[in-house]
């Protein structure tokens, strides 16, 4: 079920909410992962299988548009891939490993700090901010030092000498 808030901020907006409407929130909210369109169709099928492709789009794009939901791209990690998540009441930056695709998030007091210094250097009201950072998580930091290891290993061993086929010629 969306939440009180959730319906609320939907009516303000005049959008009815309808049941697909209802499980395509709930899926995005309470997933505890960044969904794409297809991934989210995926999962809305089994709570109703009546619930077809061209409503997700349109579902995102309604709930993009009155400010329940955001899209991301996350580094394009993934191709050209766009993932949703609900509107959070605190700013957060994505922390996305560009190994194995790993997303983690950000809440920390630095991005406030970042963002009323871009606002005080530039006389600038920022109303949205979008943060991702990419790099290697801990884990794959550890996979590419022992493939680097194994690489540096393998060039330094010298290889073997072709050997001459020919006679050799006697002078």
């Amino acid at each position: 079920m969306a939440t009180s808030g959730t319906k609320g901020s939907l009516r303000e907006r005049g959008i009815r909410l309808t049941r697909q409407r209802e499980i395509l929130l709930e899926l995005i909210d309470q997933s505890g992962k960044h969904l794409d369109a297809e991934s989210l169709f995926q999962m809305a099928q089994k709570r109703d299988p009546k619930l077809n492709r061209v409503t997700v789009y349109r579902t995102l794009k309604l709930l993009k548009k009155g400010g329940l939901v955001d899209e991301l791209d996350l580094l394009h990690y993934d191709g050209d891939q766009h993932y949703y998540e609900t509107r959070t009441k605190q700013e957060h930056a994505h922390i996305i490993c560009l190994r194995c695709g790993k997303v983690e998030e950000y809440f920390g007091d630095s991005l406030q700090k970042l963002r009323r210094q871009v606002e005080e250097h530039f006389g600038f009201q920022i109303l949205l901010t979008r943060t991702e950072v990419g790099g290697y998580c801990s884990h794959c930091q550890a996979l590419r030092a022992r493939e680097l290891a194994a690489a540096a290993e393998a060039a330094a061993v010298p290889l073997p000498e072709p050997k001459d086929k020919r006679p050799a010629r006697k002078v």
